[in-house]
C-alpha cells in the first residue's frame, strides 16, 4: 500500500463525511427523526441509516470493489480492503439532543488499520490520519502528551464500563483513578480526541463496538499512543474494549489489569 493510495482514500473519506454531516445536522437541528429499537436495545434514527448510504455512495463511486462492514446494515461484499463505518457513532446523545455524537470511517487493509477520519460536525471537530501520515485535529497535527506516571497531573477518562465493574478490573480501575489527578467521563469520540491531542493521558471502556473506535484508533496511534483492548490485543472485528494512552501509562495500567484479570 502507497502513500498516493491513502492520500486518495483519506480524501474520499472526507469526502463521504461531509455527505454524512449535512444529514445528521439537518435532521439532528430539526429533531426531525423517528426512534426505533434495535434488538440490542439500542437506539437507532432514519438519520444513521441515511447517512450510512451516503457514506458508502460516496466510497463505492471511488472504491467499488472494496467491501463495507456499516453500523446499520453489517458486512457487505469480501476482499483485502474494508470500510467500518458508524453514521452516527453517539446515537444515544444525537436523539437526547446534545451534541456528543460522531460520524467514524476507518479504512482496514488484510486486517490492519490504515486510515481513520472521526467527524463530529456539530460539536464542531474533525480528527484524521492515515498509517506513518501523523494525526491531525482541524488541520492542526497533534501528539499525545508525554506523561510518564500517575499523578496530580495525570488525567482518566472512562467510557461505558459496565462489565469491568462486575470484575476484579473494578478494583483496578479504582486504583487509577486514585492515584490519578482527574477523572473524566468524556465518552465518545471526545476522550479520543483529548487523548490525540495531549490534553488526557488514559482512555478505558469495556462495552463498545470495533466501529465505535476503529478510526480513532489510527488517530491515536498516528498521534503517538498505544490503542489495544484491555488485555492489550490488536484490534480486531470483535474488539469490545479499550485502553488507550500514553505508551508509559498504557503499559501501567495493562500491567494491572493482566495482574488481575490474568491472560485472555
Amino acid at each position: 500500500m502507497d502513500n498516493e493510495f491513502l492520500s486518495r482514500a483519506l480524501s474520499v473519506a472526507h469526502a463521504a463525511a461531509d455527505a454524512a454531516d449535512v444529514i445528521i445536522r439537518t435532521r439532528f437541528r430539526a429533531q426531525d427523526f423517528a426512534v426505533v429499537q434495535k434488538a440490542d436495545q439500542t437506539p437507532v434514527t432514519e438519520a444513521d441509516r441515511e447517512a450510512e448510504a451516503a457514506i458508502k455512495n460516496v466510497l463505492r463511486a471511488s472504491f467499488p470493489e472494496h467491501a463495507f462492514y456499516g453500523e446499520e446494515e453489517g458486512r457487505e461484499g469480501d476482499g483485502d480492503y474494508l470500510w467500518l463505518i458508524d453514521p452516527i457513532d453517539g446515537t444515544k446523545a444525537f436523539v437526547r439532543g446534545y451534541p456528543m455524537f460522531s460520524t467514524q470511517i476507518a479504512l482496514m487493509w488484510r486486517g490492519e488499520l490504515v486510515l481513520g477520519v472521526s467527524a463530529a460536525g456539530e460539536y464542531g471537530e474533525r480528527a484524521w490520519a492515515v498509517k506513518g501520515g501523523g494525526a491531525f485535529l482541524d488541520g492542526r497535527r497533534i501528539s499525545i502528551a508525554d506523561t510518564q506516571q500517575l499523578g496530580p497531573l495525570a488525567a482518566i477518562s472512562i467510557g461505558n464500563v459496565k462489565t469491568l465493574s462486575r470484575g476484579p478490573g473494578w478494583n483496578v480501575l479504582a486504583s487509577l483513578i486514585q492515584r490519578s489527578g482527574r477523572i473524566r467521563g468524556y465518552g465518545d469520540f471526545l476522550h479520543y480526541h483529548l487523548l490525540a491531542q495531549g490534553s488526557i493521558d488514559l482512555v478505558i471502556e469495556s462495552d463498545l463496538n470495533i466501529l465505535d473506535v476503529a478510526a480513532l484508533a489510527v488517530i491515536v496511534r498516528e498521534a503517538g499512543g498505544v490503542f489495544s483492548d484491555l488485555a492489550g490485543h490488536e484490534l480486531t472485528l470483535e474488539t469490545g474494549s479499550v485502553l488507550a494512552g500514553t505508551p508509559a501509562l498504557h503499559a501501567l495500567a495493562l500491567r494491572e489489569f493482566t495482574d488481575a484479570l490474568g491472560p485472555v
